[in-house]
């Protein structure tokens, strides 16, 4: 083998190990995401285990990241980045951010059809920007509905629950800062009165 590719194939198991860590999740976790033992997971992060495209393919999946990613490939020269959309229990998350650790931003897409609340906590910091539709809000005692233009920021541990208002789509824009990090906005340049 060439150095490239030893040097590709040796990065791989720190940057899958950093990748499962900076999204707070288990082995036994991402196992049961991955459908990969918790032992093969453990063996591609700490190195004692050349990756396969079999194994690569549903943590690149898993983690919302391409292959070139996760084996550390040689730009391309194309600065276009190609998001991929997440989809679980009909909401679509598309993470428009990549950097670990801070603030995440991600455009949410949640459809149509008013739905029962179920108001849940965790940890973190939420700010949302309704872009299209009606976004109904459950946030402790608050039950309000926003509109397009509207934002809203909450500490999570907070119980809330968000879905469309009515049966219309809704999109909206979500900063959450996983360790209780706020969104920091400035009304108007700094000096300016």
């Amino acid at each position: 083998m060439d150095d490239d590719l030893d040097h590709a194939l040796a990065t791989v198991g720190p940057r899958l190990r950093a990748l499962r860590q900076e999204r707070g999740a288990t082995l036994a976790e991402l196992a049961e995401t991955t459908g990969v033992s918790v032992s093969t997971l453990s063996r591609l992060e700490s190195g004692d285990r050349k990756p396969t495209l079999e194994l690569l393919l549903p943590l690149a999946r898993a983690h919302g990241v391409s292959l070139d990613e996760l084996v550390d490939a040689p730009p391309t020269g194309d600065p276009r980045i190609h998001l991929r959309p997440v989809t679980q229990h009909g909401m679509t998350m598309l993470p428009l951010t990549r950097r670990p650790g801070g603030i995440q931003a991600y455009k949410i897409v949640l459809p149509g059809g008013a739905k029962e609340p179920d108001p849940q906590t965790h940890e973190g910091y939420e700010w949302m920007y309704v872009l299209n539709g009606r976004l109904r809000v459950v946030l402790g005692e608050h039950d309000l509905v926003m509109v397009p233009g509207e934002a809203a920021e909450f500490d999570t541990r907070v119980p809330h629950w968000f879905g469309a208002a009515d049966d219309e789509p809704v999109e909206f824009l979500s900063l959450f800062g996983k360790q209780g990090e706020r969104a920091h906005l400035r009304a108007r340049p700094r000096g300016s009165s």
